[in-house]
């Protein structure tokens, strides 16, 4: 007889468990590191993880309040995915978001007295995503006619559209109501509708759905086939004729409008107002998370949410531990660390060599007077 195949189940199963050492290794590695750290600080390692994992993810409070932390970053990570697919550095997601929740947020208690729930849930909906994508036009624009490198335009119009949205809050929406500067609050009643019975919101479903279609635009379409060429050779996607002008005015676009979306689900799902100088901060970690994901849709889903447990879970399992939440970005910042090593060391040893060499030369650059 001859021996399995190796196209079946047995052939396949060593590639399955080199897969999953390669991705639960850098996670264990963090948590070890992690364990010493917290051990050097006179705290129980075993207590503080299994405080963070049962308060986000194995409580039902815990699990839902993930499931709502996981609808607004897994539309932030497609925003990234669609614009680092071609190639374009959208590094501006945070000014994109605060802009768009700042006018969703403004106009959100206007827009939902006046019209029905459905109605009002669906314009602000498109507002957030049209804010989102507005606020890309100009470094798009720059970068497509006049070749200026998107990620200093990009980076600059954050500053002003994070700096814009405090200034609308504190001028234009502020709310006479309270004293402190924040917009007018749209009744819980009105907010997105709940799943079941629990605290998880409809935008979870738009979350979803964004994954679906992003992973079948970029997998089974002509455009997703632009995109990927626009982002893996310039020049090729100039001589097979493609409108390149065009497509990055459009990619930019959507990536920041779906950005804005995300702002739009927060908003509208969790808050129903806005406060000036509110910043999550969504979009460091899931720049690299994205990144680590190999800007796969499906890949950065277990990505992100778990990127949300330790969000959730970290204030919980800090609180007990009598910690700072500082500790819980330490243990982001780890595991973080752990997955670019591996993806480095997972390189041919002349593609590493080279990028030591990049990295050398950039050194040497910097310490020029």
């Amino acid at each position: 007889m001859s021996g399995p195949d190796r196209t079946g189940a047995p052939g396949r199963r060593p590639d399955l468990l080199a897969q999953a050492a390669r991705s639960l290794g850098p996670l264990l590695a963090a948590l070890v590191v992690g364990a010493l750290i917290l051990a050097v600080l006179g705290r129980n390692p075993l207590s503080f993880y299994g405080d963070l994992f049962r308060a986000g993810l194995v409580s039902s409070t815990g699990c839902q309040a993930m499931l709502t932390r996981l609808a607004p970053l897994l539309l932030i990570s497609m925003g990234y995915i669609v614009a680092f697919r071609a190639g374009l550095w959208n590094i501006g997601g945070d000014g994109q978001f605060l802009l768009a929740a700042a006018v969703v947020a403004g106009l959100g208690s206007g827009v939902m007295g006046a019209i029905p729930r459905p109605a009002g849930l669906i314009l602000l909906g498109l507002i957030g995503f049209a804010v989102g994508g507005a606020w890309t036009i100009l470094p798009a624009y720059l970068k497509a006619w006049f070749g200026v490198n998107e990620i200093i335009t990009s980076v600059m119009t954050s500053f002003i559209g994070v700096n814009l949205a405090n200034l609308l809050i504190k001028q234009l929406w502020r709310s006479a109501e309270t004293s402190v500067p924040q917009t007018g609050v749209v009744p819980v009643g009105q907010l997105l509708p709940r799943l079941g019975g629990t605290t998880i919101h409809a935008g979870i479903i738009a979350a979803v759905a964004a994954v679906a279609v992003v992973w079948y635009v970029l997998t089974y379409t002509t455009v997703g086939l632009r995109l990927t060429v626009l982002g893996a050779n310039p020049r090729a996607a100039v001589h097979a004729g493609f409108k390149v002008k065009r497509l990055v005015l459009g990619t930019f676009f959507f990536s920041g409008a779906l950005i804005g979306l995300a702002a739009a689900v927060e908003i509208l799902g969790v808050w129903g107002y806005m406060r000036a100088d509110w910043n999550p901060k969504f979009g460091l970690a899931l720049f690299a998370l994205v990144f680590l994901a190999r800007l796969s849709p499906g890949a950065m889903v277990p990505l992100a949410a778990f990127y949300a447990v330790l969000e959730i879970g970290g204030h919980e399992a800090a609180r007990a531990a009598s910690l700072d939440y500082d500790f819980v970005l330490l243990l982001i910042g780890l595991i973080l660390f752990f997955m670019a090593a591996s993806q480095y060391l997972r390189l041919p040893p002349e593609r590493r060599a080279h990028l030591v060499r990049r990295a050398g030369g950039l050194l040497r650059l910097r310490g020029r007077p």
